[in-house]
């Protein structure tokens, strides 16, 4: 088992339950989806659960192909929408995101220090290096991976000297000798880098609180490093808990190879969960997420994940334990622990290849997935914890926002029931929600 130290779960504020048909629901509230009261009240639910955070990642995009049958990626500003949070709640973290290939290093400073000052301590950042929609932002093509992480760790440190260079401390604010604040204590950063020349300071003082915590979700060699160098927490799609496992042992052991205690960046997979009272119900909200996942795609899945074309198979036909001796089924997958499960219930259930074809297993995402009921959930994450998969997770909710509810009314208590999760807070600042200081 990992240590005892209690999990940091975060409530993403993506329209995740809207996704396939579920958006037609009488209570998707999906009219208010252009709304900061829809999310703000999700937060509030979020803060009465005593999460540690909400978190609102970002596309600077429109897809209108997809506009027949879903947002197509249209979102409000997620650093507007927090600023907007900030006055209907009291404690919860506010993340919001910000790409280093599309930001000047001075506006996100400042943005992400106001949100701070806005919120009393409470702003934190996800870092993106890029994000579909280069195309808004002039004709040049990004630059590779390697290129982008170089340079988002410029950004990064000009983004903290600015937070620093104009401390708190500085005002004084006497109105009996007329002293607003010591300038001698404000210092240009007069920052010459590879990619950014920046003078500074920022016209914004630093908060008391500290500077905001850093979110990353890069996986690639060139995401680790950065992450394991710079993140106080990644953001990461683990669809499994080997992978879980794989992930935070890697950025553990290059976090101390970067100078740093190996726990002090926490993983944080995103937990998308469908959850009802019985197990029928959310299989259900499960299939209408994603009926608009082609049959291909579904067999193919199938395929990576089995090791059978049933593309030829009868729908009504049951598929069965001896079905699966094939020698291609040894093959590596996405996932093991989708393909154990899903043979689990082959050798259980021989269900029918379209009851096989609608499983979560094969139409899941590269995210950790859970349909079930609040218990099954509660098993989900004490098993991957026992398993050191995580440090916490990061909240997706689907199908309906029923779900949501079950996940932070049930769920989350029972967390904390067991030790693992706070039921109360214990500071006021996000820093001090991640043990930060």
């Amino acid at each position: 088992m990992i240590e005892a130290r209690k999990l940091c779960i975060g409530l993403s504020l993506s329209s995740t339950w809207l996704k396939g048909d579920n958006w037609r629901r009488p209570e998707s509230r999906v009219e208010e989806l252009y709304s900061s009261d829809l999310y703000a009240d999700l937060a509030v639910k979020a803060e009465r659960a005593k999460l540690d955070f909400v978190f609102k990642p970002d596309a600077l995009h429109l897809n209108i192909e997809a506009l027949d049958q879903s947002a197509g990626f249209g979102s409000l500003d997620p650093t507007v929408l927090m600023a907007t949070i900030a006055r209907e709640t009291q404690r919860i973290g506010l993340i919001t995101t910000a790409s280093t290939s599309f930001n000047a290093p001075y506006l996100v400073a400042r943005q992400l220090q106001s949100l701070h000052w806005a919120s009393n301590g409470r702003a934190g950042l996800n870092i993106v290096t890029s994000m579909d929609g280069a195309a808004n932002f002039g004709d040049r093509p990004l630059p590779p991976s390697e290129a982008r992480y170089a340079g988002a760790a410029e950004f990064v440190e000009v983004v903290r000297r600015l937070w620093d260079s104009y401390p708190h401390e500085t005002l004084r604010l006497d109105r009996a000798s007329g002293r607003f604040g010591d300038s001698s204590g404000v210092h240009p950063i007069d920052y010459r880098g590879e990619h950014y020349h920046v003078r500074g300071p920022l016209n914004v003082p630093s908060h008391p609180a500290g500077g905001p915590p850093l979110l990353q979700a890069g996986a690639s060699p060139a995401g680790r490093a950065f992450a394991a160098a710079t993140a106080d927490a990644v953001f990461a799609a683990s669809p499994d808990s080997a992978a879980g496992i794989e992930l935070r042992r890697d950025l553990r052991q290059r976090a101390a190879d970067a100078g740093r205690r190996p726990d002090e960046v926490r993983v944080l997979p995103g937990l998308y969960f469908f959850l009802a009272r019985t197990r029928a119900e959310a299989m259900e909200l499960h299939r209408e997420a994603h009926v608009h996942l082609d049959e291909e795609r579904r067999y193919a899945s199938v395929e990576r994940l089995l090791g059978i074309d049933l593309r030829e198979t009868p729908p009504d036909r049951p598929v069965t334990e001896a079905m699966l001796d094939d020698p291609s089924a040894a093959r590596p997958v996405w996932s093991r622990t989708h393909a154990e499960q899903l043979r689990a219930l082959v050798r259980r259930e021989q269900p029918t290849v379209r009851a096989l074809l609608s499983r979560p297993e094969v139409v899941g995402s590269g995210h950790w997935v859970v349909a079930g009921t609040p218990e099954d959930a509660l098993e989900a994450i004490v098993a991957r914890r026992e398993a050191g998969a995580l440090d916490g997770l990061i909240a997706l909710p689907g199908g309906s926002l029923s779900s949501l509810d079950l996940f932070l009314e049930e769920v989350v208590p029972m967390l904390a029931e067991r030790g693992m999760f706070r039921d109360a807070y214990t500071g006021t600042t996000l820093r001090e929600h991640l043990d930060m200081g």
